[in-house]
């Protein structure tokens, strides 16, 4: 599809565009010759209205499309909003559908880099290396204060086994441990392996660590709650790579206050936009939350990382750039479902 050409020149207008997008994103262009525009500013209504003779926008998670945004959008001539990401909960897809813009998505992307990312937050709470290695630069080479313990033998809960759920079972079995899942439908290829699918109160209950790997809904928001919390094992592990929302973080705060949570790692988190993807390193930030958080010595906070691998990059430019050709052209998309309108 990359090589074939584009019918009419097609312009693009990217938002929150950071310099590893340009460079992928251009280089994957090469084989499409769409018109790329870059904003590094987050789409909303602030700034929407500068969008001017593009069918398309490229947007990403944090970017917020409500129904005042999409209208502005249609106004201007865009017909096809392109999501960079697998999660859609930002888009008003109901004034997308009534205002004839399509939307789509990158429903699947290397998901192995986010579980990936996943284990190596686990292992780096449990066997506490980020501190050995400040430790050890300041030639401390005592261990006291880094002792784990052994990942295998313990239970692991999912929450969620779409594409990056399915890698981190796999990956965790791999560990020896024992997984118990949760989703709307068991999936039988990983039931064959070795995952067993159980309600979410038995996970809670039952779980050493907690993953949670679902997308954000009505249904799912919230679903790490003061309730569900304090159901868990004392000193639960909890790891949340998939959206900020999921996750009550004064709950969390007080979980962790009173030691039922016992590690917390997060790669997204509910407040992220006014934070996540800028260096604010030289900026007092008002977020109170995301301070105490950061304050807590079990606490590891990473940036919306999870996904920043090459292969995930090039795979996102490619997909995203060829549902738009597709689209642009009315032609069908490789995979059903990227398209949402």
């Amino acid at each position: 599809m990359g090589n074939q050409e584009i019918q009419e020149k097609v312009k693009v207008t990217f938002f929150s565009t950071q310099v590893y997008d340009k460079q992928f994103f251009t280089a994957c262009n090469q084989g499409f010759g769409f018109e790329l525009e870059y904003y590094d500013t987050h789409l909303g209504p602030h700034i929407a209205g500068i969008v001017q003779q593009s069918q398309a926008v490229c947007v990403f998670v944090n970017d917020k499309l409500d129904a005042r945004v999409v209208k502005t959008l249609a106004r201007n001539g865009v017909k096809i909003i392109a999501l960079r990401c697998a999660g859609f909960n930002n888009v008003d897809l109901a004034a997308c559908k009534e205002l004839g813009i399509k939307v789509c998505r990158v429903p699947a992307y290397s998901p192995e880099a986010v579980a990936e990312h996943a284990v190596a937050m686990i292992m780096t709470l449990n066997r506490k290396t980020h501190k050995a290695y400040n430790r050890v630069r300041e030639q401390n080479f005592s261990l006291n204060g880094l002792l784990g313990f052994d990942l295998h033998g313990k239970t692991i809960g999912v929450l969620g086994t779409g594409n990056i759920g399915q890698a981190f079972c796999k990956i965790m079995l791999g560990f020896g441990c024992k997984v118990m899942a949760f989703d709307l439908i068991a999936d039988k290829r990983l039931e064959a392996i070795g995952v067993t699918y159980h309600p979410l109160t038995d996970i809670f209950s039952q779980a050493d660590v907690i993953s949670l790997h679902c997308p954000l809904n009505e249904q799912t928001k919230h679903i790490i709650n003061a309730d569900s919390i304090q159901m868990m094992k004392k000193g639960v592990m909890l790891i949340n790579t998939s959206r900020g929302g999921l996750l009550d973080t004064a709950a969390a705060i007080q979980g962790l206050k009173s030691a039922q949570i016992g590690y917390l790692g997060i790669d997204v988190y509910e407040q992220e936009e006014k934070l996540f993807f800028k260096d604010l390193s030289g900026d007092i930030i008002q977020d109170d939350q995301i301070q105490r958080l950061m304050s807590f010595p079990n606490v590891l906070v990473t940036a919306h990382q999870a996904f920043f691998t090459a292969e995930a990059l090039q795979q996102i430019a490619f997909t995203t750039l060829s549902n738009i050709a597709a689209l642009a052209n009315g032609q069908p998309v490789v995979n059903k479902a990227a398209i949402l309108v």
